[in-house]
């Protein structure tokens, strides 16, 4: 039988850690779309999917539209769609352009840290 090493287990206790949130906290997430485009609708199906994956049961994602609600556009102060805001837990972080890469937005929702490439 063979021993796990102590990288192995430390590295599968964090990819354990980050595959959900921390017990009670909730995260408060507003995806801002432009339309109902291919990038709109993919940008919903990515993000949506990484929630249910590392945050089911704990979120709050809110899909607004840039062209039927444009005054919350404005108060959000955004200047391209898709952008997703992670209003809560804090810090505010601002993700804007293209959601197709699951690394970049767990990163962004502090779910994963950034990989140094020292």
């Amino acid at each position: 039988m063979a021993k796990k090493s102590a990288k192995n287990t430390t590295t599968a206790a964090f990819e354990k850690a980050v595959k959900t949130a921390a017990p009670g906290e909730r995260y408060v997430l507003r995806l801002y779309v432009a339309g109902i485009s291919p990038r709109s609708s993919a940008a919903i199906r990515s993000v949506t999917a990484i929630c249910e994956e590392h945050l089911k049961g704990c979120y709050e994602l809110e899909i607004v539209d840039i062209y039927q609600q444009p005054t919350l556009t404005k108060g959000e102060q955004i200047i391209a769609a898709p952008t997703l805001i992670k209003k809560l837990p804090l810090p505010l972080r601002r993700l804007i352009g293209d959601m197709a890469s699951k690394d970049r937005i767990l990163v962004g929702l502090d779910l994963r840290h950034k990989r140094r490439t020292d």
